[in-house]
């Protein structure tokens, strides 16, 4: 008995070694889907990603037999290889990678039976279109429309459909004859594998903004952590100098140490404590009043004084009282005068 094996054609063999020779060669490989890209606009995005990335379009069966013959993991691209696919192959991060696709998109129709991406709005205004059993296609549509000088106008912003609905053959029309381009086609990127770890969109999506944000909110962080606990990161190392030198000028002026350095403020600090204390005394006969440095303690304490002193209204009986504390205080200062000068 004989057995008759399938002969493979040489043009496959010879496109699953080219498809090996190109995995191995990528940092990234991505499977990305195709469907629905006229074959106008997949040039246009091939030409685009020709400089940092390459986009190969192959048999499924081929794709899925050279995935599965390179030792490089990318086994687990198999399972996403079904429809219309194309493998991508670039040096750039898988990050950088899906953000070179979405940029490659560009603004397509959308025909009967296809589901919105978005809402689509046609706008108020001149259509530039000829009066024409149009104007009736747009109110039949919903779209408020009228003959003005000579063409069709959009009375007002209408949304035809919402964001999910299904596109009729009478809508698809009418987004042709506005050369509206509703929809977005581009490659989508399903999955990618780099350094031996499988992404998908979902994970490749960032808010690049709100990412360095985060980025430089850590960075803070952690420069405020490494300062406070002195960890001498060559970033800080200026920080802590910093601050060592303020808490050693701190210490050297309440200890009194003077030097060049510190010379000012101790003395500074010396005369504000002077103040202080004299204004605390309050005793002539240890610091006379003539004495005590003028600041702004004392102006604080002369202005009471003076405060208390007006705001009390002399009696008749308490002038009589005080006649005699007057005398009382005059002997007593010329003895105090007697004693000082012998």
């Amino acid at each position: 008995m004989t057995v008759q094996t399938e002969t493979i054609p040489p043009w496959k063999v010879e496109e699953v070694e080219a498809l090996k020779d190109l995995l191995e060669e990528a940092d990234s490989v991505g499977i990305v889907s195709l469907t629905g890209i006229p074959s106008r606009q997949l040039q246009t995005m091939r030409r685009e990603l020709h400089e940092t990335a390459r986009l190969r379009v192959s048999r499924n069966t081929l794709v899925r037999l050279a995935l599965e013959e390179v030792d490089e993991g990318l086994e687990e691209l198999v399972e996403h290889v079904n429809g219309q696919v194309g493998i991508v192959l670039s040096d750039a991060n898988p990050f950088a990678l899906f953000r070179q696709l979405e940029a490659s998109k560009t603004p397509a129709p959308i025909s009967a039976g296809e589901i919105a991406p978005n809402d689509i709005i046609i706008e108020g205004g001149d259509t530039g279109i000829d009066p024409g059993p149009f104007v009736g296609e747009l109110q039949n549509a919903g779209v408020p429309a009228r003959i003005d000088q000579g063409s069709i106008e959009v009375i007002e912003t209408t949304t035809v459909l919402e964001a999910g609905d299904t596109v009729t053959p009478e809508q698809e029309g009418i987004f042709n004859e506005l050369e509206l381009e509703p929809k977005e086609v581009g490659l989508d990127l399903r999955a990618v594998l780099a350094d031996g770890v499988i992404f998908f969109s979902e994970d490749l999506a960032l808010d690049i903004d709100a990412y360095r944000s985060d980025i430089a909110s850590a960075s803070s962080n952690a420069r405020g952590l490494a300062t406070e606990v002195a960890y001498p990161a060559v970033e800080v190392v200026p920080a802590l100098l910093s601050k060592a030198d303020t808490a050693a000028m701190s210490v050297a002026v309440k200890a009194g140490f003077i030097e060049a350095k510190t010379a000012d403020a101790v003395l500074s600090a010396a005369v504000a404590d002077g103040r202080t204390l004299a204004v605390t005394i309050d005793d002539d006969e240890v610091v006379p009043a003539a004495d005590i440095p003028a600041g702004p303690a004392q102006d604080a304490v002369s202005t009471t004084e003076e405060a208390d002193t007006t705001d009390e209204e002399p009696t008749e009986e308490a002038d009589a009282d005080d006649e005699p504390e007057d005398d009382d205080e005059e002997e007593a200062s010329a003895e105090g005068l007697g004693d000082l000068f012998g």
